[in-house]
């Protein structure tokens, strides 16, 4: 799959994009995982409960919450966030809508018929527990794959806690201590919940290993084995970072110890979070004057090649990550699920994409006001004047034609085609997980499958492998073109709008905004 270069984009290399040339470095490698540096302090905390036991684990968290388990039950590959509220509520959030599907959050209300599946069910209850966090049920991790691992340590890290519930007769594969290895690597808790398998517990016979070499022993064999040391041993043996998490054997749904441990969590964090949140940065109202030694009169056309340069990288890096994603549809279209599976899965690795792409052009986007305010106002920046900054070239975006309607969703249909919904509404629809308001400058960038993609894979007369990989690879070929012409567009919004605040200052010698 190699696209030519949109309408209207250079992809030609700049000299003066070089370091040393006046430019700003392009970012790093684009990482095949998502990488939180530091979570924001005003994400709501949560427990993402994930693991191989599906019926097991919605009986767990039924449990703890004092509800059915069937008020739990979300359409396959969906995930649920249970949130406190005084009235009982559930709604849907599906891609493509602007706004959710409300319906009952009784066990007996059907939910609402939809065309695809929602990336999102929430569930709001009256549980005082759920004042301390919020509640978020994953699909299984064995029908995560690639992408499904990378939205779910997005989750984990921000949330602050994993609840991994595995049963007795299960084994942990080597994805799964693939992703809890990523997950020691974060500052989230992890609470190992075993449950009782159907058949008592059984052994591996063997170890396995998985493609990237990560070895899994198996844990001790014999009938008197018990399970919780077992799987303990199985994972401190390839993950030992994990050595204090907490393990509760469940004999009944309901573990007090485990209610006890999660509360304690939260409160801990919850101050931790909060302790580390400034209410008044310094600068956030005084007068900031401009350097006493301003830039010339081309800091202009260096902001032009930094703005350019992270575009062109930021783009060549997608397209790589999309070939990755065409390989891994083609796989599960020859070896997997076959067609009725491919909306499943490319959905879930566009999700994966977005956040990438997000996180990226995020970084991207500091760097760029972070290097052009130091040379307008000098290092010593307050933290304050730039959240001044933030806001202003947040406003200036609309004023110019590259930066309006920015807020949109790309949605592929199901004639390998790219549709647009706008609004902060159908944004918000694509979230698996929710976070909280979003500073940065730029909206994210969203991705998904459209209701048409599921009904048509999914038709039984719809089931020709060479017709399905050559519609994967038209569609993620105008995926690209439109992310690439997505990206160069935002990057010179942000180009124009920054130019403009900065240049009001230099002109009047402060910040004005």
């Amino acid at each position: 799959m190699k696209p030519g270069p949109p309408p209207g984009v250079d992809l030609t290399d700049d000299p003066s994009d070089e370091p040393g040339a006046g430019g700003l470095r392009a970012p790093g490698p684009f990482p095949g995982h998502l990488r939180i540096d530091e979570v924001h302090p005003d994400e709501p905390l949560a427990v993402v409960a994930a693991g191989p036991a599906g019926a097991a684990r919605r009986e767990v968290l039924a449990a703890l919450l004092g509800i059915p388990s069937g008020m739990l039950a979300v359409p396959a590959g969906s995930s649920l966030l249970v949130r406190h509220a005084r009235v009982a509520t559930r709604a849907a959030y599906v891609p493509g809508y602007r706004q959710p599907h409300f319906y009952g959050a009784d066990q007996a209300a059907a939910g609402p018929a939809l065309a695809r599946a929602p990336r999102r069910v929430e569930l709001s209850l009256p549980e005082p527990l759920l004042r301390h966090f919020a509640v978020l049920d994953t699909p299984d991790t064995d029908t995560l794959g690639v992408a499904g691992g990378r939205v779910l340590l997005d989750a984990v890290t921000r949330s602050g806690a994993l609840l991994f519930v595995i049963g007795a007769d299960q084994t942990l594969t080597a994805a799964e201590l693939h992703l809890l290895a990523e997950v020691a690597r974060t500052s989230a808790r992890v609470f190992f919940v075993v449950t009782p398998g159907a058949g008592g517990w059984v052994p591996p016979e063997a170890a396995a290993t998985d493609d990237t070499g990560v070895s899994v022993p198996p844990p001790p064999a014999g009938p008197a084995v018990d399970p919780v040391a077992a799987h303990r041993a199985t994972l401190l043996a390839t993950v030992p970072d994990l050595a204090g998490a907490d393990w509760f054997p469940v004999h009944r749904a309901e573990h007090p110890g485990l209610r006890r441990a999660l509360v304690g969590w939260s409160a801990v964090e919850g101050l931790r979070r909060a302790s580390s949140r400034s209410p008044l940065p310094p600068g956030s109202h005084g007068r900031v004057p401009v350097a006493a030694d301003p830039p010339g009169d081309d800091w202009g056309d260096r902001l032009q090649r930094q703005s350019r340069s992270c575009a062109r990288a930021i783009r060549q890096h997608l397209a790589l990550e999309l070939a990755a994603v065409h390989l891994r549809a083609v796989q599960e279209i020859v070896f997997g699920a076959g067609c009725a599976g491919l909306p499943t899965l490319l959905d879930r690795e566009l999700e994966a994409l977005s956040l990438l792409a997000t996180r990226q052009q995020d970084r991207a986007a500091r760097e760029i006001v972070d290097e052009a305010a130091a040379r307008v106002f000098g290092a010593s920046l307050p933290e304050g004047a730039r959240q001044r900054i933030d806001a202003a070239v947040g406003w200036g975006l609309a004023d110019h034609p590259s930066g309006q309607d920015l807020d949109r969703v790309l949605l592929v249909t199901s004639t390998a085609g790219v549709a647009v919904v706008s609004g902060a509404g159908a944004l918000d629809a694509l979230a698996g997980h929710p976070g909280a308001p979003r500073t940065e400058v730029l909206p994210p960038i969203g991705v998904a499958l459209s209701g048409g993609c599921w009904q048509h894979w999914r038709s039984p007369g719809n089931d020709e492998p060479n017709a399905a990989r050559a519609w994967v690879q038209r569609a993620l070929r105008e995926v690209e073109l439109d992310l690439s012409r997505e990206v160069s567009r935002r990057f010179e919004a942000l180009r124009l709008s920054l130019d403009g605040v900065l240049s009001d200052a230099l002109d009047h010698g402060i910040l004005l905004a």
